[in-house]
């Protein structure tokens, strides 16, 4: 935690300095710090600059980010013309850029490889609704290959059991066959674009995004549900042990845990009895957040004869929330740089950070920091109204008072970073210099 000394000269740094949304701040009579006033849109028309800038062929553009018109102010109206054009483009480069992995039903991050199997369960009969995702991790973990790869047709076996509603259901091959083969840092960035190139290529609604494991599978959801709970609607964890993890990320998750009364290797259905708990009392703390099942099976072992599928209309019942009122984000030992609407710097941030905010109208309230994050409020016009001011308080204190700039810049960043359109956003503001 800040003690009150830090607190009060990351606040004295703050009004000396101002706070960055994209130009220099002022300080105010009252000695907080405001932004200077929304520029008004020049007569220049940023929205058609963008569109012929769209024009030219991909691979012959020059930066987005360095065009003055990507920097002019936006109105509302001019934003989402930007944003559909730039979603547009969007798909169009993703579905070249991912053709021939998923041709392979394969997807790569750095050196990771991501090997899929894919059962499409979609109904013919809601062809105009958008399907859901299910992202199913196999068991193993440290064992020869040929046992993990028997443990992955048999997750994917599953997929017909567990039988989502007009879903697609994928169950991945673990980039390796180590005890920790799903929560090693490459896992997330190979989640990332498998997610995304399902947005981009089949349509998949980004707000039903659904994670679930079996056994080490399990240990993979115990770990990744928090880290990228932003990510998903839903999460179910079967049979798998949390090592580690913490359920702080979980606020604005709905998480199941499923659990045969004797599997007590590793101490698994001790422990999961214990989760229990611990996501009771953060449900009696924080009424509106931390929805959760904890499901002990009577009399059975590790495997639960499928009475785990229950979880699948449980999961389905939920979509994501992409802008919750509060957000509690706890970094794990693998760094994310954005969790909803907050952002950090990742050089700043470590394993164990911990941030909780919350908004009201036009009011941020940066509740609690642990560690030395720096953070990032991002915004658009589903968060609140951008063409009035903000107001950042820091633990009681105001720290930013003012109004921000919709851009075509951060537009284009934001879609980049995540391929999710419910999540992008349009202007920010920084609590570092």
């Amino acid at each position: 935690m800040f003690c009150v000394t830090r607190i009060h000269l990351l606040l004295s740094f703050f009004l000396i300095c101002g706070l960055n949304n994209g130009a220099q701040g002022q300080i105010a009579p009252n000695g907080n710090a405001t932004s200077p006033p929304v520029a008004k849109p020049t007569a220049s028309d940023p929205v058609s600059t963008l569109e012929e800038w769209l024009r030219s062929p991909a691979a012959g553009r020059s930066s987005l980010v360095d065009q003055p018109f990507a920097k002019t102010p936006l109105s509302k109206e001019d934003e989402l013309r930007a944003r559909e054009l730039l979603w547009k483009d969007h798909v169009e480069q993703k579905k070249k850029e991912v053709s021939e992995e998923l041709q392979k039903k394969s997807i790569l991050s750095g050196d990771a490889e991501l090997r899929l199997k894919i059962l499409d369960l979609r109904d013919k009969n809601l062809a105009d609704e958008r399907p859901s995702l299910f992202i199913s991790m196999h068991g193993g973990g440290g064992a020869p290959k040929q046992v993990n790869d028997s443990q992955w047709r048999n997750q994917y076996a599953m997929g017909n059991g567990y039988k989502p509603r007009h879903a697609i259901y994928i169950a991945p091959r673990a980039p390796d066959d180590a005890w920790n083969m799903w929560h090693v840092p490459s896992v997330d960035a190979t989640f990332d674009r498998l997610i995304q190139s399902m947005i981009a290529t089949e349509n998949v609604d980004p707000n039903k995004v659904y994670l679930l494991g079996y056994s080490a599978g399990g240990d993979g959801v115990y770990q990744l549900a928090p880290r990228m709970a932003d990510r998903f609607a839903a999460a179910t964890m079967m049979a798998g042990h949390p090592n580690d993890a913490s359920p702080l990320g979980l606020r604005n998750l709905p998480f199941a845990i499923h659990m045969g009364e004797k599997d007590s290797a590793y101490n698994r259905n001790q422990i999961a009895a214990e989760w229990k708990v611990k996501l009771a009392k953060l449900k009696a703390e924080d009424n509106d957040g931390y929805e959760h099942v904890v499901d002990i099976h009577s009399e059975k072992g590790h495997w639960m004869d499928m009475d785990d599928k229950k979880a699948i209309p449980w999961m389905q019942g939920f979509r994501r929330q992409p802008f919750p009122q509060k957000i509690v984000w706890r970094q794990s030992g693998t760094i994310h740089s954005r969790f909803y609407w907050l952002a950090v710097r990742p050089e700043s941030a470590a394993g164990g950070d911990e941030v909780v905010a919350e908004r009201e109208g036009q009011t941020f309230s940066i509740k609690q920091i642990q560690g030395s994050p720096k953070i990032r409020i991002m915004l658009n016009d589903h968060l609140a109204d951008m063409d009035k001011p903000f107001v950042v308080t820091l633990n009681g204190e105001k720290v930013f008072e003012g109004t921000v700039n919709r851009t075509i810049e951060t537009i284009a960043k934001t879609m980049t970073e995540r391929g999710d359109p419910e999540l992008t956003f349009s202007g920010t503001i920084d609590l570092s210099p």
